[in-house]
């Protein structure tokens, strides 16, 4: 940091396990990921090449090497993985991701009806090869999963061979987790969370106000993902206290007084 604060929320430095900022490179030029990697990548934990954009991604290697080069993981987004299962190219799947060195992978059945007990074997089979994050949620908006069923999907899943498990919203804030509004669905994650620990959980939350929810709930250290690169500096501040939306919050915590 440039200058010194008093009370200011303990962040685990990098490679951590908890505090988990997952970016959304949704399409950026190698100008742009040397410049967000300047800027934010301190900050930044793994970044997600969104859906299947590394499909029509130009430079691929070079983006990949790029981020690789600066300490930061990438994977490629869970519509890609539903992509070819839907085509029954699941081996050709994996022969991609050593393809690009991978070493992380996402595994979400948002897109495409996939019975769980193969969804597991999947996160099983890929375990072995590379770091799994398996997303739970459906991106269809009219398609509500009661609570129970998240924590039985998220625990089985974890069970499997996922690292950590993600909790859907798009890239939006609109789906799974959030009503269409964005509003979070409190009941529900509230509920998740008697059941599964919040390291294992990694919370869609584009938008600020999601953002701050979770911080406020769980704490700086809760795992945010789907942050859009200009916003991952913005989420460290609100991470310690140093925006409006939690300026007062972490001051009134006697952990740090």
């Amino acid at each position: 940091m440039n200058y010194e604060l008093k009370h200011i929320p303990e962040r685990p430095n990098k490679p951590r396990d908890v505090g988990f900022t997952m970016a959304m490179d949704k399409g950026l030029s190698l100008r742009e990921v040397e410049d967000f990697i300047d800027s934010s990548g301190e900050y930044t934990d793994i970044v997600k090449l969104g859906w299947a954009t590394s499909y029509v991604t130009t430079n691929l290697k070079d983006k990949l090497a790029l981020y690789k080069e600066a300490g930061i993981p990438t994977y490629f987004g869970g519509t890609l993985f539903e992509a070819f299962v839907i085509r029954d190219q699941f081996e050709d799947y994996r022969k991609l991701l050593d393809k690009y060195d991978m070493e992380f992978c996402e595994v979400s059945d948002g897109s495409i009806e996939l019975p769980h007990d193969l969804k597991l074997d999947y996160i099983n089979k890929l375990s072995d090869q590379v770091t799994v994050l398996s997303e739970v949620g459906s991106k269809d908006a009219e398609k509500i999963i009661p609570p129970y069923q998240w924590i039985e999907l998220m625990q089985s899943e974890l069970d499997a061979g996922a690292w950590k498990v993600i909790g859907e919203s798009r890239e939006a804030g609109n789906v799974g987790l959030f009503r269409a509004s964005g509003e979070v669905r409190s009941g529900l994650v509230q509920e998740i969370l008697t059941k599964i620990p919040f390291e294992k959980i990694i919370w869609e939350a584009p938008q600020k106000a999601q953002q701050v929810y979770f911080i406020k709930l769980v704490g700086a250290n809760v795992n945010l993902g789907n942050i859009a690169p200009n916003e991952v500096i913005p989420l460290e501040t609100i991470r310690l206290g140093l925006r409006g939306d939690t300026f007062h919050h972490f001051l009134n915590n006697k952990d740090l007084l």
